[in-house]
């Protein structure tokens, strides 16, 4: 993969540990509340759908980094994961009518899906 591939592919990476630790360790902590627009009482009846969502966060920046760690060989693997996050994206910002999905985790996976298919 070409530089700019690369750079991509790990920015989304990123992106879901970020998300990661967000959903799985900060949920009811003021951070996370904010980050999500929650209150106390709804972050703290929600907290374990959260730690949930993390962890697939997790699994989807997982297989970003296993494509980095192949190098050439990984594109497939890349293309795969960028889709799943596209895939995500699309059905969170369709399901949870927040639009900001789109803008933080499909948009960015989009691109860096584009960088790698043109690498």
């Amino acid at each position: 993969m070409k530089t700019i591939a690369v750079v991509l592919v790990a920015l989304v990476a990123v992106v879901h540990v970020y998300v990661l630790v967000l959903e799985m360790f900060l949920w009811t902590k003021p951070a996370g509340r904010r980050a999500f627009g929650l209150s106390a009482e709804q972050a703290e009846q929600s907290k374990v759908l959260a730690m949930n969502q993390g962890l697939y966060n997790g699994f989807l920046a997982a297989g970003l980094f296993w494509a980095l760690a192949l190098g050439d060989a990984g594109r497939g693997v890349a293309v795969f994961f960028l889709l799943c996050v596209i895939a995500a994206g699309l059905f969170g910002a369709a399901t949870a009518k927040n639009r900001k999905i789109l803008l933080v985790q499909a948009v960015p996976a989009a691109i860096a899906l584009i960088a790698v298919l043109l690498g």
